[in-house]
Parts: structure tokens; sequence; C-alpha cells
């Protein structure tokens, strides 16, 4: 089992803190800071102790906000190397960003010069909200600058700080009932040079998605026909929730649309009878009947039996093919009926249907047992 994260932020992070900054600030209060971040630290977890440093940082730094901020600015180390900054090594810069959300409201020029220095080290995406919805105009200005920037993570930041609903943060509700200023700023970073970006884009497409499906779908059809094939799969990425989901206009940016010929012409499941903890195997017989290529997007449709005898239908994820004319391709995948944490099985018979570009057509069967 996994160590804890938080058994790799113990009290050397606080302590490490404190000499980066007297190391640019002799008058900072290393005593007092101290007491006020580790007072009952070892039961916190990892987050409630970056807040916590955060706090004591607010009450041992200079009144003065900007003056706070330069000193911590001027504490920074070298920047970190690599697209992936969420490392131990980063989390040294968690409370930073709390600091900013909370105590950088009142100048916003020094917090946003913070923040791009931040996001180099570790990570601002989270801070940057706190402004989103509080200084919106002056953000979204700032936000469409820095798509410019040639820093990838300044660049990065512009796209994964505005995602409507960016995972373990508030949502930007403002986003979810609009997103077109999101979209005006992904726009401009469509064709950018650094996959990371690129596939924040997608990230945050795919959240956009999730409220406004007609904004993605007109989004990814207007960029598709100029795309290379880096931003095909970034197109392709930021719809994935829709194609799994069959959207059928999706599903035809990407050539899997209704006009797709590709048929069904089998599904064998074996064995057609399994005791809960074992594995089925279901293969698919895709056909080509017409005289040009034909694109078939498969993913399989279990109707998992619930415990009350109704069933609850699970798409599991299958294959992108394309067919010559006349000709035929198989598809198989392996499904697990062992008791998850997530899913619990029950006896009885378990339908699975095939979906073939957005389309549910039927499959077979097996009874679990």
């Amino acid at each position: 089992m996994a160590e804890p994260m938080k058994n790799s932020y113990g009290p050397d992070v606080p302590k490490a803190i404190a000499a980066s900054i007297v190391a640019v600030y002799a008058d900072f209060d290393t005593k007092r800071f101290l007491k006020l971040a580790l007072d009952g630290y070892e039961d916190l977890e990892l987050t409630p102790r970056g807040k916590q440093i955060a706090t004591a940082l607010g009450e041992t730094l200079p009144a003065d906000r900007t003056e706070a901020m330069e000193i911590l600015l001027a504490s920074f180390g070298p920047v970190l190397e690599g697209d992936d900054l969420g490392g131990i090594e980063g989390f040294f810069y968690m409370p930073h960003g709390y600091f900013v959300a909370e105590f950088g409201l009142d100048d916003f020029d020094s917090a946003m010069r913070f923040q791009a220095e931040l996001t180099k080290r570790f990570t601002a995406e989270f801070s940057i909200r706190a402004f989103w919805e509080n200084h919106p105009e002056q953000t979204l200005a700032q936000a469409h600058e820095w798509t410019a920037d040639p820093d990838e993570h300044v660049r990065r930041l512009v796209s994964e700080g505005s995602r409507p609903r960016l995972p373990w943060s508030g949502q930007l509700k403002a986003f979810i009932a609009d997103p077109a200023p999101v979209v005006e700023l992904l726009e401009k970073l469509k064709n950018d040079p650094s996959e990371y970006v690129r596939r924040s884009v997608a990230n945050n497409l795919n959240d956009i998605a999730k409220d406004h499906p007609d904004v993605v779908v007109a989004t990814a059809r207007r960029w598709w026909p100029t795309a290379n094939a880096d931003e095909r799969r970034m197109i392709r990425h930021g719809l994935r929730s829709l194609i799994k989901a069959g959207n059928l206009d999706a599903l035809d940016i990407l050539g899997f649309g209704p006009s797709s010929p590709a048929k069904v012409v089998g599904v064998v499941i074996e064995p057609n009878k399994v005791a809960i903890g074992e594995k089925v195997r279901v293969s698919v017989t895709l056909s080509n009947p017409s005289t040009k290529p034909a694109g078939a997007l498969v993913d399989l449709v279990v109707h998992f039996v619930k415990a009350d005898g109704s069933t609850s239908p699970k798409v599991f994820k299958g294959k992108e093919l394309q067919l010559a004319p006349g000709d035929e391709a198989e598809f198989a995948k392996s499904i697990s009926v062992a008791q998850h944490s997530t899913r619990k099985h029950y006896p009885g018979e378990h339908v699975v249907e095939v979906q073939l570009n957005g389309a549910v057509v039927p499959g077979a069967s097996f009874t679990l047992t």
C-alpha cells in the first residue's frame, strides 16, 4: 500500500520555507512562523498542512502584501525542469499558491507576476481561480497576454486555470454558464507546439462539453479541417466524453458518423456462462460491404445485473478501425466480472450490446453464476 503523501511533507518543509525566506529577508520571524505552521501539524492531511503554512506566512510576512509577495518571489529556487511539476519537490511551493490566492487579491499585477513564476515550479492553476472569480476582466486580459508567453508552463496556466470544472478545485460558475471567453483563449492555444499545453486544451474542451456539447462540437468542427496530426489527437481527446456517450456530431467530425457503411456481422461471448470473479471475452466481427473505406468506432455496452434484478449499462471503450472496401475485421475485449469496490456483481443474464459509430446494435449475452 502506497505511503500517504503527507508523510513526505513533514515539519522539514516549513523549516525549509523559513530558511529560503530568511536568505532574502533577514527580519523574518522564523520562530513565530514555525510555531504557527507546526501547531497540530502531525494531525493534518496534506492540503490542510499547506493551507496552515500559508496562513502562518500571512501572519509573519509584512502586512503590506505587495512587499510580502516580493519577498516570497525573491525566495523562489530555480525553475523545475520537465512537464510534470506535481512531484514532492514541486509541492514545496503549495503554500505559496494558497498564500497568493488569499492575500494577493488586492495587488493584481504583483499577484499575476507571482503566479507566472510559481507555475514554473509547481502550479498556479488552483490559485489563479481566485482571480478569475474576483477580477474576471483583468484576469481574462492577462490570460490573453500569457497565450504568447515563451514558457509552456505559463501558457498552460491559461488553459488549465480556466477549466470550468477543474478536478480537486472549485468550479468557475461564470464559465459553466458561458464558456465563450474560455473558447477564445483556447483558439490561441490550439496550435501550441507543446503537447503539455495541447493536452490541457483538450481537458478544457472536455470540461466545457459537460455543459455545452454544442459549443465543443462547433469548435472541433471548425478546427478539424486544418489541424495536423498532433492537433487532431488533441481535438479527439477533447471530444472523448462526447464520443463515449455516442454523440453523433462528435463522431461525425472524426469520420465515424452515421454515414459510415461499417456493420456488425457477428458477436461471440466466451464463455457464455461464467462465475463471479472470472472474465468473459467478447469478440465482434465488423464488415464493410461498400465500395468505399469505412470508419468504425466500436465500444461495448454491458448491462450489469443489480441486486434488485434490474440492470445498469456500462460502456467499455473499444477500438477505432478503418475498413477497406469489402473488408472484415475483428475486435475483442476481455471484461472482468470480479468484485470491485466500485462495482458489485450479481448472478443473472447480462446483455452485451455493441455501440458502433454511436448507434447501439444487438449483441449477445452471458450468464453470471
